[in-house]
């Protein structure tokens, strides 16, 4: 009986991480690709070796394979009946809707091939969706939260963030699963196709971002169960499908993404209070979080040949790391204003002109500042690391391929960012009476 369920679950896994569930879900939203008739090596899904560090999926050669996928392979060709078809795989017919992939690696070369988009809704509401797990969005959101809303949830969320996108990061690179084939698979989005595929680690921060936000603010704020868990499980489910709309995961990887995370969530729960409490008054609290997040920033360096997991793994432990060493210092500044406890549930200001333009100044005013010192260590990080192991600093891409680069200079230029953001731009706050 035991082998026959897991004969079962195997054959259902199998049939979730099939690529052609991808490209049928892709050609219903809209999405046709361009897929030339001659392909290159590279372009057969082949690792190339001209780009270090790309990882994708081996195409499968079965006769199964190809006879599941002839239908979708026929329609996601870009080619209808009556077109006219040109010599670099366009019609005429649709040429103007033809699209690059999102966001061109600039540390893998990698540009993909174009595409079609005939629902430009779709479109935009997914690549909305999958921004939602990017860097950008977070170095907006999580300081947005932190000096406009509830500084308490912020830096929590953040622990949480840094931690599940270790442990995403770190099981792609252990289980080493390869994106799915393309064709048929159409690659809206290019720039992490030299990950690892297995979990999602956009399910995973797009499940515990706003589970973890309902988690620490119901009971603390004054809403309704259902409204937040509606929030949180909208949130969730609009970052899993982009990234199968974005042809970057399987149905499997996803949903095993949402479920890892729920999984780091439950433990969390449990522990989180007991974390934050720990960084903001243990005396030797600076020394353990510095120690922690590079100790396990050099595990996640070390489970594999490099990526751009890697870099994005070691940002995350900065930030937490920087975020906690100014939550330590505020704290024992007693700059720390959490209100009482006798004061929950908060409720929502009246929403006021000054209260708007209070928030817009400090949003505009604070984001400014971390963009400028992201930019500012950045410019110098990198060179001077460079020169420090004697590496020649005209190729930025070579040279933070790098370990002994990339790792640093992750961890410097956003351990400073996650810094300023907690500690230094709430003082500036303060001095500009925008408190």
């Amino acid at each position: 009986m035991a082998s026959v369920a897991v004969n079962k679950f195997v054959e259902v896994c199998n049939y979730l991480q099939d690529p052609i569930h991808v490209a049928r879900f892709q050609h219903f939203c809209g999405v046709k690709g361009t897929f030339p008739e001659k392909r290159t090596q590279s372009d057969s899904g082949q690792p190339d070796p001209d780009r270090p560090g790309l990882r994708q999926r081996v195409q499968r050669s079965s006769e199964e394979d190809v006879g599941n996928g002839d239908n979708v392979l026929a329609q996601v060709n870009g080619k209808e009946e009556g077109d006219t078809a040109r010599p670099d795989g366009l019609t005429a017919a649709v040429t103007a809707r033809a699209k690059k992939p999102l966001r061109r690696n600039s540390l893998t070369g990698d540009v993909g091939q174009e595409f079609l988009i005939h629902n430009k809704f779709l479109f935009y509401l997914f690549t909305f969706g999958t921004e939602l797990g990017n860097e950008m969005f977070f170095i907006v959101f999580f300081p947005f939260l932190f000096w406009n809303v509830d500084a308490l949830v912020s830096r929590r969320l953040i622990v949480v963030w840094a931690w599940n996108l270790f442990v995403g990061q770190s099981t792609k690179d252990m289980v080493r699963w390869s994106r799915p084939a393309s064709p048929p698979v159409v690659k809206v989005e290019v720039f992490y196709n030299s990950e690892y595929s297995m979990p999602s680690t956009h399910a995973m921060t797009g499940t515990a971002i706003p589970f973890c936000l309902f988690m620490l603010t119901y009971g603390r704020w004054e809403y309704t169960f259902l409204f937040g868990f509606s929030v949180a499980l909208s949130w969730s489910l609009l970052v899993c499908v982009s990234r199968v709309y974005m042809g970057m995961h399987s149905v499997l990887e996803v949903i095993t993404g949402f479920l890892y995370s729920l999984l780091v969530l439950a433990f969390f729960h449990l522990t989180l209070e007991r974390i934050d409490n720990y960084y903001m008054t243990d005396h030797y609290a600076p020394l353990v979080i510095i120690l922690s997040h590079v100790s396990l920033g050099l595990v996640a360096f070390l489970l594999d040949s490099w990526s751009t997991s890697r870099g994005d793994t070691a940002q995350a432990l900065g930030t937490g790391a920087g975020a906690a060493l100014a939550s330590h210092v505020n704290y024992q500044l007693g700059l720390m204003q959490d209100p009482p406890l006798s004061s929950l549930p908060l409720i929502m200001p009246p929403i006021t002109t000054g209260l708007m333009l209070r928030s817009v100044l400090r949003f505009v005013i604070g984001v400014a500042v971390l963009l400028a010192t992201r930019m500012a260590m950045k410019a110098v990080t990198i060179p001077f690391l460079c020169h420090l192991f004697r590496l020649p600093s005209g190729d930025v891409r070579q040279a933070r391929q790098q370990m002994k680069v990339e790792l640093p200079y992750r961890y410097i230029v956003y351990s400073v960012v996650g810094f300023v953001s907690v500690c230094f731009v709430p003082a500036l706050f303060w001095i500009f009476n925008l408190a």
